[in-house]
């Protein structure tokens, strides 16, 4: 019998076949000045799965999710995302590439100054503009339904927990139904039980609106909890892929290193 996560990496949204490539890296290169960060990383993600990027500290996880939706433009390497070659977009195209795309920033990145209702509207009134009101209203509640926080509506950022304030970056991603989602380190900073329940919750948005996802962190809890497939990063090439369980019985010192 296939266990959870298996199964969930048959899901594909409507119109896109289990296995379609929703992302597709071939020989990425980045640096900075002299500093190499990613010498040469090829990768896929299909439709319907969750894959983990694992890697220390400073082995480029957060520079490769930018060039993604290009935050940050590589030196060498293609780039595709949905069929489409993020570097050869015009602005236009890039933006419109961007709203199938949810980011979850390693701070959560709310506005301070916007309740939690304002945030999760404010994504919604610039990409979903046809929304009538009470559509806004009610996206927004399902968004924090879906997270476990409908009580947070009119409370402003400073007054949520570490976790809170994840959970409502959460919401306000998926509040705009994207297809593909990007996780950076989306259990950094958070208490053990509170990590659980992100992972948890990173399931949960995989299933309930069929999304394909890369997460990228170090936490070998949420990696165990939430992967379908594992890349491991290493001096600024892919050193491992394979399902958590080929790491996790891994001999080699340097997986090692993260599994024991």
């Amino acid at each position: 019998m296939k266990n959870e996560k298996e199964e969930n990496s048959a899901i594909a949204p409507d119109g896109l076949k289990p296995g379609s490539k929703m992302i597709e890296m071939t020989g990425l290169k980045k640096g900075f000045g002299k500093l190499e960060v990613l010498k040469d990383v090829s990768l896929q993600l299909f439709s319907g799965e969750n894959l983990v990027v694992l890697g220390k500290s400073g082995s480029g996880k957060s520079v490769l999710i930018q060039c993604i939706v290009r935050l940050l433009i590589p030196d060498a390497g293609v780039i595709k995302v949905l069929g489409k070659d993020v570097n050869a977009l015009s602005k236009q195209d890039l933006e419109e590439l961007r709203k199938k795309i949810g980011f979850l920033f390693q701070g959560g990145a709310l506005y301070d100054s916007m309740t939690v209702k304002q945030n999760l509207e404010f994504p919604l009134r610039r990409i979903r503009k046809q929304l009538s009101e009470k559509e806004i209203h009610d996206k927004v509640n399902e968004a924090l339904e879906n997270v476990g926080l409908t009580d947070a509506l009119n409370k402003m950022p400073s007054q949520l927990s570490g976790g809170m304030r994840k959970r409502i970056s959460l919401a306000r991603t998926i509040v705009v139904d994207p297809l593909i989602m990007l996780y950076d380190e989306p259990t950094t900073g958070l208490d053990p039980v509170t990590s659980d329940e992100i992972s948890a919750l990173i399931n949960e948005v995989q299933k309930k609106y069929k999304t394909s996802s890369v997460i990228i962190t170090h936490d070998i809890e949420c990696a165990k909890a939430t992967a379908n497939r594992v890349i491991m990063l290493q001096d600024g090439k892919v050193y491992k892929e394979g399902k958590i369980a080929d790491f996790a019985n891994s001999d080699d010192p340097v997986i090692n290193s993260f599994f024991k």
